[in-house]
């Protein structure tokens, strides 16, 4: 797997360079606040969960990171520079990439050309893309995420006639196909069988701590992202209201009172 990517295999916590600043984010629909002043940092190798109750910002937050929302404050910086308004194919170039809660697989293309599309967005200027090869020299490194994610035995099947929790490994892939310098993973549990969803967190594990891949997560099912995190971050109505180890939160009372408040 250290292939798959040009970053060292290690193992990772998160003690690494800061790739994600975040900094004093606010963002407001008319007089709804649904994002208060949120700071925090993503450090190289971390595996960072963001969770909270319905209502509580995360999505909004996420696409005012990834540049679908303008904040109505604040800054996001990755490696130092300001990032914020630029918009997602942007910051895809820059290294960010992103899964959604809808999934985004080509469901008439197979698992491979989906890898390999998704590698081309990376892939140089669009002359090179125009005029080199037809895959982007991408063949090879698709065929190295496929055998990562354990998709061999669907390489050549069409996305769409894949069961959900196999798209939802697909759609990870594609996040992962360029070695990007961070992730983040927007619901990536969502609808998955058990079976399914212990093999999404062992190779989202083993990413991590093979290639050195820094991701986020937002997620509703507590116990895959307590087992998954690093550290996590909770929101209640668009603010910080605790940040620690997955021990920590789960005894947290003001974690507790914000779930059994809603």
């Amino acid at each position: 797997m250290s292939e798959v990517m040009t970053a060292p295999a290690r193992t990772m916590n998160g003690t690494g360079k800061t790739v994600l600043e975040v900094r004093d984010i606010s963002k407001s629909f008319g007089g709804v606040h649904a994002v208060r002043g949120v700071t925090f940092d993503v450090r190289e190798g971390e595996i960072l969960g963001l969770i909270g109750p319905n209502g509580s910002g995360k999505s909004t937050l996420f696409n005012c990171i990834l540049g679908q929302l303008t904040p109505t404050t604040g800054e996001v910086r990755v490696g130092g520079a300001s990032v914020t308004g630029l918009r997602p194919s942007q910051l895809n170039r820059l290294g960010i990439g992103r899964t959604f809660q809808l999934l985004q697989v080509f469901p008439q293309l197979t698992v491979r050309e989906n890898l390999i599309l998704a590698g081309q967005e990376h892939e140089g200027s669009r002359l090179k893309r125009l005029f080199g090869p037809r895959d982007a020299g991408l063949t090879a490194n698709a065929e190295r995420m496929i055998d990562f994610f354990r998709l061999g035995h669907l390489s050549d099947e069409k996305a769409g006639g894949l069961s959900y929790g196999q798209q939802k490994l697909l759609d990870c892939a594609m996040a992962f196909m360029a070695g990007p310098k961070l992730v983040l993973l927007d619901e990536p549990a969502g609808g998955v069988n058990l079976t399914m969803l212990g093999n999404l967190k062992e190779r989202l594990q083993a990413i991590n701590k093979e290639t050195g891949a820094t991701f986020v997560v937002i997620e509703h099912n507590m116990e895959f992202v307590m087992s998954l995190c690093t550290r996590i971050i909770v929101l209640a109505e668009g603010k910080v209201i605790a940040e620690g180890h997955p021990d920590t939160i789960r005894k947290d009372p003001k974690v507790i009172e914000a779930y059994l408040g809603h």
